[in-house]
């Protein structure tokens, strides 16, 4: 099996178990941090990951010239490269440890308008504790990408399932002695300590990595800085508009209404990562089509489509069940306090299927330098989110900030990103959205059972929950197996299915 397939597969399988055990450890954590604990926990949390916008979208330009510098320059190249960049974040990371530090010492002039003094207290240690965890991220994420640029999933996807099991099996223990959410953020500190030393030993003695120092380049430099800067915008708009919520409802609500939001946003990034387990594989191979193919666009075109319509499979299977059943699960998941997140959760996963089943999109603007655009787009999401979000989040809480970010995400990528493939890009996408929605009739015999059941029947409690989903799952599929996939799409999972059972037989 290749490492593209290994990939992918480790991914889903990382993807469930991090769930399974998530829906395992989350209602344990909730309970024994207390709605007060949580919400400082996830306000704070949402609050620094604002400093990763400091890397200022060059580890995203880090794929585009690697590939170019090994076409050009071989391995002599490369090494430049990742000295440039390794120098560059660990300029950013001292930065990131100024500004963080700031931060630390005016904490209570942040939150001291809903916050108590005890909260604000513990703000502030987990805030000085990730400060120093995503200073030291910035220079380390350049052997993270090395792997990438070299197709070498299988051991990414490996390292970062291996510490899926870790994080709850260290943190629970610490939790139940008391510890309370500093235990959380040490943990994470310890383990992306551990992965990042993992992912450089494995550059240096796996795959021969090098780093040239002597040479800084400043013309490519400022050629990185014109490409990375429409990312940088893109990566402030992404982070408006998934932390701009919580910020609003700890400013205006308090640490409750941003812990219901935080349970279902938990839930959206569950959904999140269904779809993006698949896309990250694909990055190399988009660069190498456009720069080695005279017409991209065609195969670009049949890539985005393949890709999409797996993605639009899983993504529905998840989604329509979780309408059905999403209720009565979060209600006994994380407790009846907690309810308000299943709409909140909707609304934040119904909008943002549009973007994940065309995620690979992202990549393909890049690859051809037609970024820019996107950028200009986000800036506007992400002032309509705001400006949208303030006043609902103080009319209706957590539902309404979910609200404003639902607007803004079919508003920008659902009309107009999707004009801007077609007429910019040369993606076919009249083609994508023939091929995704002619899935959808195969649908309709699940979503109708599905319907008839929760009109009869009370579902509650995991074993209710489990009792509807399994079986729908089951039929969902089916299905979809024997009335929407085409010939290669059946081939695949045929495929998969029976390397499985060839790999359990030996």
């Amino acid at each position: 099996m290749d490492q593209k397939k290994a990939g992918v597969l480790l991914s889903y399988g990382q993807t469930i178990l991090s769930t399974v055990l998530s829906l395992v450890y989350t209602p344990v954590m909730l309970r024994l941090l207390g709605q007060s604990e949580y919400g400082t926990y996830t306000l704070v949390a949402g609050f620094i990951s604002n400093l990763s916008l400091m890397s200022f979208g060059l580890g995203s330009a880090y794929m585009r010239f690697f590939t170019r510098a090994e076409a050009k320059d071989g391995d002599e190249g490369v090494s430049r490269i990742n000295g440039m960049f390794f120098t560059i974040f660990l300029v950013i990371g001292a930065m990131s440890l100024v500004v963080g530090g700031i931060l630390v010492a005016n904490v209570h002039r942040i939150f001291a308008a809903k916050l108590t003094p005890k909260e604000i207290e513990t703000a502030r240690i987990l805030m000085a504790v990730l400060v120093v965890n995503i200073a030291v991220s910035f220079p380390c994420s350049v052997f993270t990408s090395f792997i990438t640029a070299r197709e070498r999933f299988f051991f990414q996807r490996m390292i970062s399932m291996i510490r899926t099991i870790l994080n709850p099996i260290v943190m629970l223990p610490l939790l139940l002695m008391g510890f309370g959410s500093v235990s959380l953020v040490i943990v994470t500190v310890v383990l992306s300590a551990v992965t990042d030393l993992s992912s450089y030993i494995y550059c240096k003695r796996k795959l021969g990595m090098r780093m040239r120092f002597g040479h800084f380049d400043f013309a490519l430099l400022r050629e990185m800085a014109g490409f990375s800067f429409f990312i940088f915008l893109n990566m402030i708009i992404d982070q408006v508009n998934w932390t701009v919520d919580t910020t609003i409802l700890g400013i205006v609500s308090g640490t409750v209404a941003t812990a219901i939001y935080g349970v279902g946003s938990q839930l959206h990034r569950y959904y999140m990562t269904i779809s993006t387990s698949i896309s990250g594989v694909f990055t190399p191979q988009i660069n190498r089509i456009v720069a080695t193919e005279a017409e991209p666009d065609r195969k670009l075109t049949d890539l985005f489509i393949r890709v999409g319509r797996i993605q639009f499979m899983l993504l529905m299977l998840f989604l329509t069940g979780f309408i059905f059943v999403g209720r009565p699960f979060i209600i006994a998941w994380g407790g009846a306090e907690y309810g308000d997140a299943y709409l909140i959760a909707l609304l934040l996963m119904v909008p943002v299927t549009i973007p994940l089943i065309q995620n690979i999109g992202i990549e393909i603007q890049r690859a051809k330098n037609m970024h820019q655009f996107r950028s200009i787009v986000y800036i506007c999401m992400a002032a309509g989110n705001v400006a949208i979000s303030i006043p609902l989040g103080i009319a209706f809480g957590g539902i309404g900030c979910a609200m404003g970010t639902a607007i803004s995400l079919l508003l920008g990528n659902g009309l107009v990103m999707n004009w801007y493939y077609q007429r910019h890009i040369g993606l076919d996408m009249k083609a994508f959205w023939k091929s995704v929605l002619s899935i959808c009739p195969s649908m309709l015999p699940a979503i109708a059972l599905g319907t008839l059941v929760v009109m009869k029947l009370r579902i509650a409690g995991y074993f209710g929950v489990l009792g509807f989903a399994i079986p729908y799952a089951a039929v969902f599929c089916l299905c979809v197996y024997f009335l929407g996939m085409n010939a290669s799409e059946r081939t695949l999972v045929t495929g998969g299915i029976g390397k499985i059972r060839r790999k359990i037989g030996h």
